[in-house]
């Protein structure tokens, strides 16, 4: 079913919530916020050598004020600039729409928060894919206390591995390898796995693909018409985009644009782009995709982040006040910075020429969005 059957289909529930989300009047000029120059910002950004390409666009109560593009769509230069309108891979900012669909289901009672996962899927019982199932809840996956293994490890999957297609419960068996931690609830374990579990329940309840609730709750409902899960093998960024590389064991880098697709699923496969995913962050963050009521139940059981080590916590906050949904795998990271009030937001998309996991990434990114949302006087 193309997505303008789904449209045609999705009836007057998903008008109510477009009604919603329509960006208000421009504010007046003395109420705008002062934003610095985005593509001095990510040009700025590509100078880096773990920087192959950076695109970026902030938006100020649904209104694009200001956008970029800098850096190559390939390594060493080649393959000129990466469209500033074009797709990316969002990673696990995924698991926000996951987490939308799931309280979708729980508001419409077919399922509860406190529901346990051996009830859910009971498969994963009758094939030993998750220890202590009978005791996991739905909320603890949601939230990384659950304490199942992560699958999305070195040890586990090969991030070169373009052609193996490796369906949700086989990922899951992979996890049931590796030893657990910790209690159900106990504490923060962060583990992709929570979140195939939970596209599966989703498939299960729905009848639907993971892509279709999707489709019918947010794409469809918020306009994102550039935005999909991709369901066929292999899957893949359509139109011109930018290129991310990884590091072999020796260090050589290698193209890792075929990033294998069964790795995304509900934890992390959506691709998107600068303008739908700020609609989707905008449309969350004023409670229009999620009421206050249920975004107060999914974040009931939400543990409280536990401080880096030294003496003085870092404040997770850009300029002490924009928050931050981040998404990132082998040769991308995806970033969108939210101000608390949800007028503003800044998504930027960066290709990698190194691995997603060098700490040299997060501050050269962080510098970029904060010469956007709070330039020097």
């Amino acid at each position: 079913m193309n997505r303008a059957t789904v449209k045609s289909l999705a009836g007057l529930a998903c008008a109510m919530l477009t009604l919603g989300v329509a960006a208000p009047a421009a504010a007046a000029a003395v109420d705008r916020p002062r934003l610095g120059d985005v593509q001095k910002a990510l040009s700025q950004l590509a100078k880096n050598k773990e920087i192959v390409g950076a695109i970026g666009a902030v938006y100020v109560d649904g209104r694009k004020a200001g956008k970029g593009s800098a850096g190559t769509r390939l390594l060493n230069g080649k393959g000129g600039r990466i469209p500033a309108g074009a797709r990316f891979r969002v990673g696990s900012q995924t698991k926000l729409m996951t987490q939308v669909v799931i309280m979708k289901l729980v508001t419409e009672g077919k399922l509860s928060l406190d529901d346990k996962l051996s009830d859910l899927l009971p498969v994963v019982v009758e094939k030993d894919l998750v220890e202590r199932a009978d005791e996991i809840t739905v909320e603890q996956m949601i939230h990384h206390t659950s304490g199942i293994p992560n699958w999305y490890t070195p040890q586990l999957v090969d991030a070169f591995d373009f052609d193996t297609y490796y369906p949700p419960l086989e990922l899951v068996k992979k996890s049931r390898t590796v030893e657990r931690t910790q209690e159900p609830g106990e504490k923060f374990s962060y583990s992709n796995t929570n979140y195939m579990l939970l596209g599966l329940i989703i498939e299960d309840l729905t009848r639907h693909s993971v892509s279709r609730e999707f489709e019918r709750r947010i794409f469809d409902p918020l306009h994102m018409d550039d935005t999909y899960l991709p369901t066929k093998w292999p899957g893949g960024i359509k139109g011109p985009h930018g290129h991310g590389y990884h590091p072999d064991k020796n260090g050589k880098l290698h193209d890792v644009d075929r990033l294998n697709m069964s790795y995304g699923y509900a934890a992390g496969g959506v691709i998107s782009t600068t303008d739908d995913l700020g609609d989707f962050h905008r449309a969350f963050a004023r409670d229009k995709i999620l009421t206050k009521r249920e975004k107060e139940a999914l974040n009931a059981g939400r543990p409280a982040p536990e401080p880096p080590p030294g003496d003085k916590p870092a404040d997770p906050r850009v300029c002490g006040e924009y928050g931050l949904v981040k998404g990132g795998s082998s040769g991308f990271s995806a970033l969108t910075y939210n101000s608390p009030d949800g007028r503003v937001q800044f998504v930027l998309s960066a290709t990698l020429g190194t691995a997603n996991t060098n700490p040299a990434i997060d501050p050269l990114v962080k510098k970029a969005a904060e010469a956007v949302l709070c330039p020097e006087t």
